[in-house]
Protein backbone atom coordinates (compact mmCIF):
# COMPACT_ATOMS: atom_id res chain seq x y z
CA UNK A 1 0.00 0.00 0.00
CA UNK A 2 1.71 3.20 -1.09
CA UNK A 3 -0.07 6.46 -0.06
CA UNK A 4 -0.38 9.54 -2.49
CA UNK A 5 1.94 12.08 -1.99
CA UNK A 6 -0.67 14.50 -0.46
CA UNK A 7 -1.61 11.39 2.10
CA UNK A 8 2.05 11.10 2.52
CA UNK A 9 2.37 14.68 3.48
CA UNK A 10 -1.12 14.97 6.07
CA UNK A 11 0.14 11.65 7.77
CA UNK A 12 3.82 13.32 8.57
CA UNK A 13 2.45 16.31 9.28
CA UNK A 14 0.18 14.61 12.12
CA UNK A 15 2.90 12.32 13.04
CA UNK A 16 5.24 14.93 13.62
CA UNK A 17 2.58 17.34 14.86
CA UNK A 18 1.76 14.70 17.49
CA UNK A 19 5.19 13.44 18.03
CA UNK A 20 6.01 17.13 19.46
CA UNK A 21 3.04 17.25 21.40
CA UNK A 22 3.93 14.50 23.43
CA UNK A 23 7.32 15.58 23.97
CA UNK A 24 5.78 19.11 25.13
CA UNK A 25 3.53 17.13 27.39
CA UNK A 26 6.42 14.79 28.97
CA UNK A 27 8.00 18.26 29.63
CA UNK A 28 5.04 19.80 31.43
CA UNK A 29 4.36 17.02 33.02
CA UNK A 30 7.97 16.87 34.38
CA UNK A 31 7.83 20.31 34.99
CA UNK A 32 4.84 19.94 37.04
CA UNK A 33 5.59 16.90 39.07
CA UNK A 34 8.92 18.15 40.30
CA UNK A 35 6.63 21.13 41.41
CA UNK A 36 4.60 18.68 43.37
CA UNK A 37 6.82 16.96 45.33
CA UNK A 38 5.68 17.39 49.03
CA UNK A 39 7.11 19.92 50.74
CA UNK A 40 5.00 22.78 51.04
CA UNK A 41 1.36 23.28 51.60
CA UNK A 42 -0.63 20.06 51.13
CA UNK A 43 -2.80 22.46 48.85
CA UNK A 44 -0.21 22.54 46.39
CA UNK A 45 0.74 18.80 46.36
CA UNK A 46 -2.82 18.19 45.61
CA UNK A 47 -3.32 20.46 42.61
CA UNK A 48 -0.34 19.23 41.36
CA UNK A 49 -1.55 15.58 41.27
CA UNK A 50 -4.64 16.89 40.18
CA UNK A 51 -3.08 18.40 37.68
CA UNK A 52 -0.65 14.86 36.56
CA UNK A 53 -3.24 12.69 36.37
CA UNK A 54 -5.03 15.11 33.91
CA UNK A 55 -2.21 15.63 31.79
CA UNK A 56 -1.72 11.67 31.26
CA UNK A 57 -4.75 11.17 30.74
CA UNK A 58 -5.89 14.06 28.10
CA UNK A 59 -2.89 14.57 26.82
CA UNK A 60 -0.20 11.86 26.90
CA UNK A 61 -2.17 8.69 26.42
CA UNK A 62 -3.65 10.46 22.92
CA UNK A 63 -0.90 11.77 21.96
CA UNK A 64 1.07 8.42 22.15
CA UNK A 65 -1.51 6.63 20.29
CA UNK A 66 -1.61 9.09 17.75
CA UNK A 67 2.05 8.99 17.25
CA UNK A 68 2.31 5.20 17.17
CA UNK A 69 -1.05 5.27 14.85
CA UNK A 70 0.50 7.19 12.35
CA UNK A 71 4.01 6.40 12.34
CA UNK A 72 2.75 3.15 11.68
CA UNK A 73 0.59 4.62 8.60
CA UNK A 74 3.47 6.86 7.59
CA UNK A 75 6.04 3.46 7.38
CA UNK A 76 3.48 1.50 5.80
CA UNK A 77 2.18 3.81 3.36
CA UNK A 78 5.84 4.79 2.06
CA UNK A 79 9.20 3.08 1.02
CA UNK A 80 10.74 3.15 3.85
CA UNK A 81 8.57 0.33 5.33
CA UNK A 82 7.99 -0.80 8.99
CA UNK A 83 10.29 -3.94 9.04
CA UNK A 84 12.91 -3.17 6.02
CA UNK A 85 15.12 -0.28 7.96
CA UNK A 86 16.74 -0.72 12.03
CA UNK A 87 16.02 3.63 12.45
CA UNK A 88 12.29 2.85 11.52
CA UNK A 89 11.40 -0.47 13.59
CA UNK A 90 13.57 0.94 16.28
CA UNK A 91 11.47 3.92 16.55
CA UNK A 92 8.73 1.33 16.22
CA UNK A 93 10.02 -0.53 19.58
CA UNK A 94 10.61 2.95 21.48
CA UNK A 95 7.26 4.15 20.82
CA UNK A 96 5.70 0.73 21.70
CA UNK A 97 7.57 0.22 25.03
CA UNK A 98 6.84 3.59 25.67
CA UNK A 99 3.01 3.66 25.57
CA UNK A 100 3.07 0.63 27.37
CA UNK A 101 4.90 1.86 30.05
CA UNK A 102 2.36 5.18 29.78
CA UNK A 103 -0.25 2.93 29.91
CA UNK A 104 0.75 0.84 33.17
CA UNK A 105 2.22 4.31 34.51
CA UNK A 106 -1.84 5.92 34.54
CA UNK A 107 -2.92 3.67 37.27
CA UNK A 108 0.21 4.83 39.66
CA UNK A 109 -0.55 8.28 38.68
CA UNK A 110 -4.53 8.42 39.37
CA UNK A 111 -3.60 6.70 43.10
CA UNK A 112 -1.12 9.23 43.67
CA UNK A 113 -4.17 11.57 43.19
CA UNK A 114 -6.36 9.81 45.20
CA UNK A 115 -4.54 10.15 47.93
CA UNK A 116 -3.71 13.62 47.48
CA UNK A 117 -7.02 14.30 47.68
CA UNK A 118 -7.68 12.64 50.65
CA UNK A 119 -8.13 15.19 53.63
CA UNK A 120 -5.92 14.15 55.95
CA UNK A 121 -2.29 11.91 54.67
CA UNK A 122 -0.66 9.08 56.77
CA UNK A 123 2.90 8.29 56.82
CA UNK A 124 2.39 5.92 53.82
CA UNK A 125 0.42 8.60 52.30
CA UNK A 126 3.03 10.56 52.39
CA UNK A 127 5.72 8.46 51.38
CA UNK A 128 3.70 7.97 48.14
CA UNK A 129 3.40 11.39 47.64
CA UNK A 130 7.09 11.96 48.10
CA UNK A 131 8.35 9.08 45.97
CA UNK A 132 10.15 10.67 42.93
CA UNK A 133 8.88 8.20 40.69
CA UNK A 134 6.81 10.38 38.50
CA UNK A 135 9.85 12.79 38.00
CA UNK A 136 12.23 10.10 37.15
CA UNK A 137 9.86 8.61 34.63
CA UNK A 138 8.87 12.17 33.16
CA UNK A 139 12.79 12.11 32.48
CA UNK A 140 13.06 8.95 30.97
CA UNK A 141 10.24 9.60 28.41
CA UNK A 142 12.28 12.49 27.30
CA UNK A 143 15.34 10.44 26.71
CA UNK A 144 13.14 8.26 24.72
CA UNK A 145 11.60 10.66 22.83
CA UNK A 146 14.45 12.51 22.30
CA UNK A 147 16.40 8.83 21.05
CA UNK A 148 13.39 8.55 18.45
CA UNK A 149 13.92 12.64 17.49
CA UNK A 150 17.50 11.61 16.49
CA UNK A 151 16.45 8.68 14.63
CA UNK A 152 14.16 9.94 12.70
CA UNK A 153 16.34 13.04 11.44
CA UNK A 154 19.26 11.32 11.42
CA UNK A 155 17.77 7.94 9.49
CA UNK A 156 20.88 5.27 10.64
CA UNK A 157 21.78 3.14 7.27
CA UNK A 158 21.08 -0.59 7.89
CA UNK A 159 18.66 -2.54 6.48
CA UNK A 160 16.89 -5.52 8.53
CA UNK A 161 17.79 -9.26 6.95
CA UNK A 162 13.74 -8.30 5.51
CA UNK A 163 15.09 -5.18 3.98
CA UNK A 164 18.06 -7.32 2.31
CA UNK A 165 15.70 -9.90 1.00
CA UNK A 166 13.47 -6.86 -0.45
CA UNK A 167 15.95 -5.64 -1.87
CA UNK A 168 17.60 -8.41 -3.03
CA UNK A 169 14.28 -9.01 -4.98
CA UNK A 170 13.54 -5.68 -5.92
CA UNK A 171 16.41 -4.05 -7.81
CA UNK A 172 16.84 -0.38 -6.74
CA UNK A 173 14.58 -1.07 -3.44
CA UNK A 174 17.06 -0.61 -0.89
CA UNK A 175 17.78 3.33 -1.99
CA UNK A 176 14.78 5.30 -0.70
CA UNK A 177 15.03 8.91 -1.38
CA UNK A 178 14.83 11.11 1.68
Amino acid sequence: MRLSPRARLAARTVHIGAAAGWFGAVLTYLVVAAATLPGAAPAPTVGGYQVLALITVVVLVPLSAATLVTGLVCSLGTSWGLLRHYWVLFKLVLNLVATAVLLLYTRSIENAATIAAKPQWSDADRQVLADPTHVVHASAALVVLVTALVLAVFKPRGLTRYGQRRAAGHPGAATVSR
